[in-house]
């Protein structure tokens, strides 16, 4: 019995030895897929951008350059729409779903009824979330399938245009909106230091 209880000891702890081994092991990274690159690149954009439309205060929304030639500019808070109402058409007609009906100047500025600082940041957060839902129902079978031109052209649009297109377009007005917060004396929160870990 002696010897049994000996054995059954040894076992456990090679079993706890190989156990704690595993798991010190770094977790596989998941395999790459089509749907997980785009949204890994959705995920990136998103990262930057929404904090630093969190952090401009929100009487700064109205605010737009003057020192300069920035000549009928669209205010920060326009601005933010005009990216957020393009995630939206795009990502609607990748996912098959109706697009919101809007006049003109709503298709090219975000919906007239979205205002306040809060609605803003909401209406952004759930346009990237469009976008993630897009991502993740594109596969190599349909990378390339015609989907309606988001902007009513008469040429279809792909989902792999829509998706380069839309992150060009997002980097871009990242790009300016960063220059909006400098000059209202306010770092962009991705450019600031960050904490050693």
């Amino acid at each position: 019995m002696q010897r049994f209880s000996l054995i059954a000891a040894a076992l456990f702890m090679c079993a706890a030895a190989a156990f704690a081994q595993d798991a010190q092991k770094p977790a596989s990274p998941p395999t790459p897929t089509m749907s997980r690159v785009i949204n890994g690149q959705i995920n990136s954009v998103e990262r930057e951008l929404v904090p630093l439309v969190e952090a401009m205060p929100e009487d700064k929304f109205d605010f737009a350059p003057t020192n300069g030639e920035f000549k009928g500019v669209r205010t920060f808070g326009k601005m933010v729409k005009h990216i957020a109402v393009t995630n939206v058409l795009m990502a609607s007609v990748m996912i098959d779903q109706p697009q919101p009906k809007l006049t003109d100047e709503e298709a090219d500025n975000g919906p007239a009824n979205i205002k306040t600082k809060a609605e803003i940041v909401q209406y952004l957060k759930d346009s990237f979330a469009m976008l993630h839902k897009a991502a993740e129902g594109t596969t190599p079978e349909n990378i390339m399938t015609p989907v309606k031109n988001p902007f009513g052209g008469k040429n279809p649009s792909f989902r792999l245009g829509l998706f380069i297109s839309n992150l060009a377009h997002s980097r871009d007005h990242y790009g300016q909106l960063v220059e909006y917060l400098r000059d209202n004396g306010i770092v962009p929160p991705a450019s600031r230091p960050q904490p050693a870990k």
